[in-house]
């Protein structure tokens, strides 16, 4: 059996395209590709706001001058598309966003009362990879993440990783994906590779081991796969190919607050240093949706399919019939496709199986005679026939189930 090959079923089911005049590893989304992506990041914001984010914005460049005080710009300049302005000022598309973030907690004074500060917001990254080393979602130019950072003093730490932790568990419980977490630490024996002390890494490694034996977890201790500023809880997962992916992270930093001198003013009315978790739920939404896409071979669940009904009408006599079923279903919010083409129902039926269509709605004159439609699920189940209101309320409690 062919293994599922998220570039091909990207194009059978018309999700998105590459185009040589825009550029390798830059992929363009179409509306169903589209509704998928706003899905999945809708369901992380949803998440996240029940936690207390606050949703922020930035933009796509930024002098160079904010990532050499971060550190990005000795790390990572070969991989910065460079950009000189007419004045002769050096920009960058923005590889990463927690600098961002940095100047806007930093543009006003807080009090320990308002902390922490959780900002969350999907953007886009950019990194020059060398086409040899782009490969369809799964390695890109234009990177879509759902990144977050918060900024907390050091007693807050441990809820703050557990919110996101929480999180994180109930998005991929929702999609049928078991996590394994793994602690990923800095390597003592290539310190060029790290900003900050040693004393500054025990103390942000100590930290994360604590969170787990809180979780009740044994996780594997894993040296060199710290982020630069700070280890990370990392949460990997099984596909239904059986293949291993890293899927979410949490990541502590020490690093940065210090580079930026961030504060907050205690209850002595002193400065104190904090600290910042940067976490992504999905990462890069372009990676998550190769790997779901792959997972599911393409038959996403209900809550998440581009299309969730496709209306068949038998024939032309009953267009009209078939028109005021799409009226209901556009007042209840149910994505749908209307397959009014002058071909046979055995065709239109075969057309809505290729896309993966969860339900076909089948109209005849039976069924308009008696006000009701013929469910079918995907698969071939045959559900009998139903009124409008009643496959409306199916539809819309297993929507909100988000069951598999």
């Amino acid at each position: 059996m062919e293994k599922p090959d998220h570039k091909k079923l990207g194009q059978e089911l018309d999700l998105f395209c590459f185009s040589e005049l825009v550029g390798s590893g830059l992929p363009l989304w179409t509306p169903k590709g589209t509704v998928i992506r706003n899905l999945l990041d809708t369901f992380v914001w949803e998440l996240r706001q029940r936690q207390g984010y606050q949703m922020v914005d930035i933009p796509h460049i930024t002098k160079k001058d904010l990532y050499i005080k971060s550190g990005h710009w000795d790390k990572f300049k070969d991989e910065l598309f460079h950009i000189k302005t007419r004045e002769g000022h050096e920009f960058a598309l923005k590889p990463m966003n927690c600098p961002h973030h940095i100047q806007i907690f930093d543009r006003k004074p807080h009090s320990w009362r308002e902390m922490p500060q959780r900002y969350a917001g999907t953007t886009k990254m950019y990194r020059d990879e060398q086409t040899g080393e782009l490969n369809g979602l799964a390695r890109v130019r234009a990177i879509t993440i759902d990144d977050a950072h918060v900024f907390c003093r050091q007693n807050q730490i441990k809820k703050e990783f557990a919110t996101v932790w929480d999180i994180i568990d109930i998005f991929y419980k929702t999609i049928g994906f078991k996590l394994t977490v793994r602690l990923s630490f800095h390597d003592p024996k290539q310190k060029e590779k790290y900003l900050g002390t040693a004393e500054m890494w025990k103390f942000a490694e100590d930290q994360l081991r604590e969170i787990a034996k809180e979780k009740g977890i044994d996780a594997e201790e894993v040296l060199g796969e710290a982020a630069f500023y700070g280890p990370k809880i990392d949460f990997t997962a099984k596909d239904s190919l059986g293949r291993e992916w890293q899927v979410a992270t949490i990541q502590l930093d020490i690093n940065m607050p210090e580079r930026f001198d961030l504060v907050c003013i205690n209850e002595k009315g002193e400065k104190e240093r904090i600290v910042m978790v940067h976490s992504a739920i999905l990462g890069s939404i372009e990676r998550s949706l190769a790997v779901l896409l792959e997972h599911f071979n393409g038959a996403f669940p209900l809550w998440l399919a581009s299309v969730q009904v496709a209306i068949l009408p038998i024939s032309d006599k009953i267009i009209n019939y078939a028109n005021k079923i799409a009226e209901e279903l556009t007042e209840a919010g149910i994505r749908f496709e209307l397959y009014e083409k002058n071909e046979t129902i055995g065709k239109k039926i075969r057309e809505a199986e290729t896309q993966k269509i969860p339900y076909l709605a089948i109209v005849g004159a039976k069924e308009e005679e008696n006000k009701t439609v013929a469910i079918r699920k995907r698969g071939g189940e045959d559900l009998g026939a139903m009124n409008v209101e009643d496959f409306v309320s199916k539809l819309k409690k297993e929507i909100e189930s988000k069951s598999l």
